[in-house]
């Protein structure tokens, strides 16, 4: 058997930044036993997997560890691949997901892709949180299936150096550290060895809950965004409602076949 397999840096227009994900059209479900041995060998933060579902299609995440709810940059890079690669021609794309239907669409160069708010309630950060960044104690974090941790500057964020496998006994899918950007409104780094993956390079769904509470601390509903990791990566964030628009660009980096027995 022999299925299509692309790769595209999302949240970047050059090659080698951004957030690389593997991008799989499927005619019909492999197992998902199959699906998860696929993205864990592909060795990406995530491998995104679509079958054409009645006017949408059905998209679902892989970790190399495990299936996710939501990932923003393996839905920006579906997207890119049925736009650019597959002839898609219609003006947006509807996706059935575990998060419900996302909606994506073309914006001059960018994908502008619409994912609901959340909004981290503040919480009381446990104290191996606080030990495995490296930092002092902090009533600044909030909590949702994420921690939230808020900095006063980007260069405490840029300077983080974690303890994974401390942080992997965080009770959370992952941590999110933020503050305010130098040159952006805001700029985050995303850590979760819960989920497989250290530190992902640009994480969409992170933004989800960075977005609301940048909004309120900024007064502001659209902002310019940055994850500042080894790869880097830039992203528009606007919030409408209990809505948030997230905006970025992508590029193919590989178009290829995998041989299944």
């Amino acid at each position: 058997m022999k299925i299509e397999l692309y790769q595209a840096d999302a949240f970047t227009n050059e090659l080698f930044k951004g957030n690389p994900a593997a991008v799989i059209p499927l005619k019909e479900w492999l197992s998902d036993e199959t699906m998860q041995r696929i993205a864990a060998e592909n060795n990406l933060s995530e491998t995104a997997f679509f079958v054409e579902e009645g006017d949408g299609y059905r998209l679902r995440w892989f970790t190399p560890a495990v299936e996710v709810d939501l990932c923003g940059h393996a839905t920006l890079a579906t997207a890119h691949i049925l736009f650019e690669e597959l002839g898609y021609d219609k003006d947006e794309i509807v996706f059935k997901t575990r998060s419900g239907l996302l909606t994506v669409k073309k914006e001059n160069s960018r994908l502008s892709m619409n994912f609901p708010a959340v909004e981290p309630e503040q919480a009381e950060g446990p104290a191996i949180l606080f030990q495995a960044l490296g930092i002092e104690r902090t009533s600044n974090v909030y909590k949702s299936d994420d921690y939230m941790v808020v900095l006063d500057t980007e260069a405490e964020v840029a300077d983080l150096l974690p303890d994974y496998r401390m942080l992997n006994e965080v009770d959370a899918r992952g941590i999110i550290v933020t503050a305010p950007g130098d040159s952006v409104d805001f700029v985050s780094r995303f850590f979760a060895p819960q989920s497989g993956i250290d530190e992902d390079p640009v994480t969409g769904s992170a933004h989800t809950k960075t977005t609301p509470y940048w909004s309120r601390e900024l007064g502001k509903t659209e902002m310019n965004a940055r994850q500042i990791s080894e790869r880097g990566g830039d992203l528009i964030c606007r919030l409408k409602g209990d809505r948030v628009d997230i905006l970025g660009e992508a590029i193919t980096y590989l178009k290829g076949e995998l041989i299944l027995d």
